[in-house]
């Protein structure tokens, strides 16, 4: 007998099945389920209600919200915000970032562009560069691949954060405030 793609794809995947002569796709049972955290910035609201034991400070100026922490496939996505502005010290990544500014503007000293909110940002993996925030308060979403490697002047690897010591900052965090240190398992995949 013949056999189409579809149909020999269905044997052999059993997470592709054909109903009717169209594929579908489901995720297998040992799967995760998908992350979806409602109102994760407020743009039409004021963020008075918001629970502030959510941020994981890092400094006195620059806190994190995880909202996807993949060990899995070794990147992190959080919210970034300065508060009083500030600067995240020089650093490189090894793999891609992806940015999207949210609220407020920040910089990168080594270059002469500006982001603010609704502006993209992609970095190569390399580059060398110094976050600067001049404003009240910024809130940007990252997505980092790999590790963000901090240097000093010469560009020798000072420090470094990946997603494994943001999860465990978090753990900590969530665990000193009254959330719980499982708090953070929610987005972990």
């Amino acid at each position: 007998p013949t056999h189409t793609a579809a149909y020999t794809t269905s044997v052999i995947s059993s997470s592709i099945f054909r109903r009717r002569n169209i594929l579908v796709f489901s995720a297998p049972k040992e799967a995760l389920p998908e992350i979806v955290i409602p109102d994760v910035f407020p743009f039409s609201k004021s963020t008075i209600d918001e629970d502030p034991r959510l941020w994981v400070p890092q400094t006195d100026s620059l806190s994190f919200r995880p909202l996807c922490l993949c060990v899995s496939q070794g990147y992190y996505v959080n919210l970034l915000k300065f508060k009083g502005g500030g600067m995240l010290s020089r650093h490189r990544h090894s793999s891609p970032v992806h940015a999207l500014t949210l609220k407020g503007s920040w910089k990168y000293a080594e270059h002469n562009w500006r982001a603010s909110p609704g502006t993209y940002i992609f970095e190569p993996p390399g580059e060398t560069h110094t976050l600067l925030v001049d404003e009240e308060e910024m809130v940007t979403m990252f997505h980092v691949v790999g590790s963000l490697m901090y240097v000093d002047e010469h560009d020798n690897v000072i420090g470094y954060d990946d997603v494994f010591t943001k999860l465990e900052k978090a753990k900590k965090w969530y665990a000193e405030c009254g959330l719980g240190e499982d708090f953070v398992m929610q987005f972990v995949r």
